[in-house]
């Protein structure tokens, strides 16, 4: 069949067995071999109604299951072995054992008028039971262990694994403790003695701590509000009836899911999980949003998390003015004073690395006006010689009163210019002159001779050469 009918497509693939290919023919027909050392291809069975290539596909391998997911139009269709499955499809939806959240049709080329809204659906195909295949966009495996959308035709679909916490509050006819304690709440509200009937059972049982717990696990799971809400809500009435519960993980959670919902914003579009949150870590959120310069998001994020400053908000407002002294349509004294009004005297941050950065961009006017706000000569000093400005760092290292400092300018500009102009700048600096001088006796005492020379010294020429004579 692959013969007469030719390949339309083919996609790579890595299994236990080896590396796997999967190939698309013309006659719309699927076939798969998971080791191309040992080349036995697999034929998929048919997709009812399959006239022309699906929008996309992809292939899903995980312990020794292969399976090939694909959409057409509005329908997402899963192949294993034996048989075809329907996934999701419009505008009937089917769940099965893992959770999809799909949102509806939307420009991906700009900002979303609205939120898009999420629906939820419970799958349950063999193929998919106990199974997490997550999906990155465009239908390629992630191979994190983690969900993921898939894009196709202005539609996203998500497939997620739904966590145990999750699945025992919200099964149907469910008994589990944070069930219970989810509708006791609810009845709670209501001003209905079935809370206190509901309470009464999990009690007895002892199962109450459980209960707290399980819900605010729940509520990290779960991407609407007002479940999360609703679940943390139940965690807080629960807690009331227990005797030093610690609250610990409950304002954590709260914390997380604060973020979360703030980043998974419309506006701003990063849909993490709190699985992909937590191994990410908070610090490379951070990182991320800087790179997207949404400044303001992750200085309130650092700010509501109490991060440390050097940690958290120093860091941003140091990346912002590297981003500022790139912007052009600014003089460079509007840009270092909009700099300084910002960053003030914020700890942790250097204002010699936002120089060079400026320095870096072409901008040495700018690099030199921006170093003025640096306290430490010591930063300063060096990134002056770099720019050759050797006098101005001769200056700012005289005031900094660090003899250190001084020799490595005075040797450097010794380097960097002829003889008589060197000795000249030294004639105007009387504390560079008397440490290079001082610096002359013990290791260029012919040196010290020409010095005195250039400046009419003749006691100290005199003296020189008395000293001379006798050695």
């Amino acid at each position: 069949e692959v013969l007469q009918n030719h390949v339309l497509e083919a996609k790579v693939f890595h299994t236990e067995y080896g590396t796997g290919v999967a190939i698309l023919t013309g006659a719309h027909r699927f076939s798969l071999t998971t080791n191309i050392d040992d080349l036995k291809l697999r034929r998929m069975p048919e997709v009812p109604g399959l006239q022309k290539p699906p929008s996309c596909w992809a292939v899903l391998s995980q312990d020794r299951v292969t399976i090939v997911l694909l959409a057409v139009g509005q329908d997402l269709y899963l192949l294993d072995n034996t048989s075809c499955s329907v996934v999701v499809s419009e505008p009937r939806r089917v769940s099965v054992g893992s959770r999809a959240v799909c949102s509806p049709p939307h420009s991906l080329a700009g900002p979303f008028p609205c939120p898009p809204a999420v629906h939820r659906a419970a799958l349950q195909p063999p193929a998919l039971a106990g199974r997490s295949f997550p999906l990155l966009s465009h239908g390629q495996a992630c191979t994190a262990g983690t969900p993921g959308p898939i894009l196709a035709r202005g539609k996203e679909v998500r497939i997620e694994w739904a966590q145990e916490a999750s699945q025992e509050i919200f099964k149907i006819a469910s008994m589990a403790p944070g069930a219970l304690l989810l509708e006791a709440q609810k009845e709670y509200e209501k001003e209905s003695q079935k809370a206190d009937e509901y309470l009464r059972e999990i009690k007895d049982q002892k199962l109450l701590p459980e209960a707290v717990s399980q819900c605010i696990e729940a509520a990290g799971y779960e991407h609407e509000p007002d479940t999360q809400k609703s679940l943390l809500r139940a965690a807080s009435f629960g807690k009331c009836f227990i005797d030093k519960f610690p609250p610990e993980g409950f304002v954590r959670m709260c914390q997380d899911l604060r973020v979360l919902n703030a980043i998974r914003d419309y506006q701003i579009g990063i849909p993490l999980t709190f699985t992909q949150y937590k191994r990410l870590t908070i610090e490379v959120l951070l990182d991320r949003l800087v790179l997207r310069r949404l400044y303001p998001l992750a200085i309130r994020i650092c700010e509501y998390l109490r991060l440390s400053e050097i940690q958290g908000v120093s860091r941003i407002l140091a990346h912002w003015a590297c981003y500022k002294v790139q912007q052009k349509d600014k003089s460079d004294e509007e840009v270092a004073h909009a700099i300084n009004q910002k960053l003030g005297d914020t700890p942790g941050i250097s204002y010699s690395e936002i120089a060079s950065r400026a320095y870096d961009c072409g901008r040495t006017e700018l690099a030199i006006k921006l170093l003025e706000y640096e306290p430490r000569s010591g930063e300063q000093v060096p990134l002056l010689l770099k720019m050759k400005r050797s006098k101005l760092a001769l200056s700012k290292a005289i005031e900094s009163g660090d003899t250190d400092l001084v020799y490595t300018v005075v040797l450097h500009l010794k380097n960097e210019l002829n003889r008589g102009t060197f000795f000249m700048t030294l004639q105007n600096q009387p504390v560079a002159l008397s440490l290079y001088c001082q610096f002359c006796k013990h290791q260029e005492r012919e040196t010290l001779k020409d010095l005195y020379n250039q400046d009419d010294n003749h006691q100290e020429l005199g003296n020189f050469h008395v000293h001379s004579s006798y050695s």
